[in-house]
């Protein structure tokens, strides 16, 4: 789906109810224990990102003192389809949640602090049934 105005209509969101943790390291050994067991991992130059549960991230060392609800939007938006990823953040924004999004092929994924997972849900489904801007 690539029509905007559709893909905010057909989102359905939802939490999976998890705590995740954004992390980060540069030890090249760790990265490589840590990437079977993260739910995404991204190469930049400053290190190894990944995506980990609580139990994970704990298990592996890292920091966890953001932990985050991930929020699955539930529309197949096209790869290329324009504004999903705006009109989503806009409007958490909108109402003081900050929110890192990330793409998967088939969905759109949200994560926000623990604590405003359920006002972000609320958020993004009236931002689904067209009850504010995005």
């Amino acid at each position: 789906m690539r029509d905007t105005a559709a893909m905010i209509a057909g989102m359905a969101p939802v939490a999976d109810g998890a705590t995740w943790h954004f992390c980060t390291t540069t030890d090249t050994e760790l990265a490589a224990r840590a990437r079977p067991k993260a739910l995404a991992s991204f190469a930049e130059a400053e290190g190894t990102s990944l995506i980990l549960t609580e139990a994970e991230a704990s298990a592996l060392g890292f920091a966890t003192d953001l932990p985050m609800a991930r929020i699955t939007l539930t529309v197949h938006s096209a790869l290329d389809g324009v504004g999903l990823t705006a009109a989503v953040a806009t409007a958490l924004a909108g109402e003081g949640i900050p929110c890192n999004m990330v793409a998967g092929y088939h969905h759109d994924h949200v994560f926000v602090p623990v604590a405003q997972a359920p006002r972000a849900l609320e958020v993004l489904r009236r931002l689904a049934r067209g009850e504010m801007d995005g």
